[in-house]
């Protein structure tokens, strides 16, 4: 075998050369990549840490107020049948009192013919009786008398009394 031409070696090295740069150049790109990688990987891991404690203590967060307003409902409902409660005894008193107040509207509205009778019923006794000198006067007041308070039965006119005029308000 015969040597190469040196113009042949010469390329071969050239181009062995070329290569070989080639390759190193590759080998930094592919280091430069493997740390950005690196990096990038380093990164994600803390942020999803991060997410993941973020997250953490927004499901706390959340129970915290969970457990807040179950106690709150609970309380709540518990002033609901209290109040239920109070509204049912209302609603009793209510019923008792109704009658009453029915009685003192009708008192009411009563008032003004009862306040004449009574007016009526001081005048008769500031007129008095009659005299009992005219013994022939369908008044005079004696047991046979027609206004005499009785029921009508012969046996109930010996002890009767005769109707007196007066007031008890």
């Amino acid at each position: 075998m015969s040597a190469p031409p040196p113009l042949q070696i010469r390329e071969a090295n050239a181009h062995l050369a070329a290569v070989h740069r080639r390759a190193a150049e590759l080998e930094a790109r592919l280091d430069a990549a493997e740390r950005t990688v690196r990096a990038q990987a380093e990164r994600l891991a803390r942020h999803d840490q991060q997410l993941r404690a973020a997250l953490d203590e927004l499901g706390r967060t959340k129970d915290r107020e969970i457990a807040a307003l179950q106690e709150q409902l609970l309380t709540s409902e518990a002033t609901v049948h209290s109040l239920q409660a109070a509204v049912h005894q209302r609603d009793k008193l209510i019923g008792q009192l109704q009658p009453r107040a029915e009685l003192l509207q009708d008192i009411c509205r009563r008032r003004s013919p009862l306040a004449g009778l009574l007016a009526a019923l001081a005048e008769a006794e500031r007129l008095g009786p009659l005299p009992a000198s005219d013994p022939g006067h369908p008044l005079a007041g004696g047991p046979s008398s027609p206004l005499a308070n009785s029921t009508g039965e012969k046996g109930d006119r010996d002890h009767l009394q005769p109707a007196v005029f007066g007031t008890t308000v």
